[in-house]
């Protein structure tokens, strides 16, 4: 039982960071004359729940084996979302508890669908809480693919493994440092974001807001419009850099500082994703300027900031793509599973499974034509064995049918075809905004049924936890021991 104690005395834990981070809006509404008793009433219920979690497990085992960290990952991330939708609930937006907790969910979770239908006249406090929530689940993912999903081995990410340990009952103690350095890499990308937003134009908050939710390709903006509110080139410019550096191996960059200069040359799956998005933009450019009628500098800016924002699953936007024609949205459906680079803030299938999936089709191929030939997959100069091969294969399988069952139960919830279509792939891939006149680039979740809603919010955490983190819970063998 000690080690379930552990479980709950880190969850209690993470509350009251929680608590504490909500006591910052607060500071917001008092600089905008809007103090009201939202956050200061979500604070202290999220403080004291914290707070008795961790004195009634003050007797816990520093030690967790792989049964408590799967269950450690699931609801550590569920209940800070049932937590982190209180202040949406108190406040005088009138949610009901299902909204509060949709945009609490695809807060944390940086997919970045929202149910708030005019953000202009939001509270400032609560556009704070939606950034921070972003940001906080950006951080979260993070250090969650780079220390816990690796031990364990969540459809392939073992291949990411960057400590030394041989035993997950080493989990917590040996991540310490990994995880400071990656805090501390997230603060400056999120800063330098900010600085180059306001001196670009944004003012204060906006640069602020703006940078958490680019650094966590969270896409959660303060304007209806998005990005493109602003209608500044050079605040675009700086978004796509920012998005596109969230989108990075947050690991290269702790090898970068540890001498290894050349990682973002030489890294596999950085050069993919960035050909990927050379390749997207060519594509799209090439679709328009034969199907558009007077093509611009503006097309090609739109596309351009598009592409990088669906496939990285930002869901910033800065026009219509969705009146771009089918292909496009048929193209854009397609990035929004891809997604970015793995251990970044990004959601999707992940840039290396899409390659090793790549090597297994080419091998399967040269052994029909070369029978008798001997060929083993490979990648960054490491052999891929069998096991490892086989968790990418089932988890991109289960991915893709967990895809076609939310489709089907948000069809059977009401929504027509491109509604629950784009809807569960933007939930289970973290996107953002859908496709269509109901959540496309000017819509908003906002009209949609509860159960919907409630079918949404799973595919969010399911795709931002790679699946297997939730259900292997279900699986009574996996609590034998």
């Amino acid at each position: 039982m000690s080690n379930y104690k552990t479980v709950f005395f880190i969850i209690g834990v993470l509350q009251i960071i929680l608590g504490i981070f909500m006591a910052i809006p607060i500071i917001i509404q008092l600089i905008f004359n809007e103090l009201d008793s939202s956050f200061i009433a979500s604070s202290v219920m999220t403080l004291v729940f914290g707070v008795l979690f961790v004195l009634s497990n003050l007797d816990y085992d520093k030690k967790i084996n792989l049964q408590q960290a799967f269950l450690l990952t699931t609801l550590s991330w569920l209940t800070i979302a049932i937590f982190g939708s209180l202040p949406f609930y108190f406040s005088n937006l009138s949610l009901s508890f299902t909204d509060s907790f949709f945009e609490s969910m695809s807060g944390l979770t940086t997919t970045g669908s929202t149910i708030i239908s005019n953000l202009e006249i939001a509270p400032k406090g609560i556009l704070l809480w939606r950034a921070l929530l972003q940001w906080l689940g950006g951080i979260g993912i993070i250090v969650m693919a780079i220390t816990l999903m690796p031990i364990m081995n969540i459809g392939g990410m073992l291949l990411f493994k960057v400590l030394n340990t041989d035993s997950s009952e080493e989990i917590l103690p040996s991540s310490k440092e990994v995880s400071l350095k990656l805090i501390l890499i997230y603060f400056f990308l999120t800063f330098l974001c900010a600085s180059v937003y306001k001196i670009f134009g944004m003012d204060f908050f906006d640069s602020v807001t703006h940078s958490m939710t680019t650094i966590a390709t969270g896409g959660f903006s303060n304007y209806n419009e998005s990005i493109g509110y602003f209608n500044n080139f050079k605040i675009e410019i700086t978004a796509m850099i920012f998005i596109i550096l969230g989108s990075l191996p947050f690991i290269a960059y702790i090898k970068f500082l540890n001498g290894n200069k050349k990682i973002f040359f030489k890294d596999a799956q950085i050069n993919t994703f960035l050909k990927l998005i050379f390749i997207s933009i060519l594509i799209l450019m090439s679709y328009l300027f034969i199907n558009v009628e007077n093509f611009s500098f503006a097309e090609f800016r739109s596309i351009s900031f598009n592409s990088i924002s669906i496939l990285t699953g930002t869901g910033y936007v800065t026009g219509e793509f969705d009146q771009w024609g089918s292909f496009s949205l048929f193209y854009f459906l397609i990035l929004m599973f891809i997604g970015g680079c793995a251990g970044s803030t990004t959601c999707g299938i992940k840039i290396f499974r899409v390659q090793i999936l790549y090597r297994f089709v080419i091998n399967q191929l040269n052994k029909v034509i070369f029978p008798r030939g001997v060929f083993v997959i490979k990648y960054e100069n490491n052999n891929i064995n069998d096991k490892f091969l086989a968790s990418i294969i089932s988890f991109i399988y289960l991915y893709i049918l967990i895809f076609f069952l939310i489709t089907a139960l948000l069809s059977l919830s009401g929504l027509d075809f491109i509604t629950a279509i784009s809807g569960a792939a933007t939930s289970i891939s973290n996107v953002g905004p859908g496709l269509g006149n109901v959540i496309g680039s000017n819509g908003n979740f906002s009209t949609l049924p509860d159960i919907s809603k409630w079918i949404l919010s799973a595919g969010m955490i399911l795709g931002r936890l790679e699946l297997f983190a939730i259900l292997v819970l279900f699986l009574p063998s996996f609590w034998k021991k």
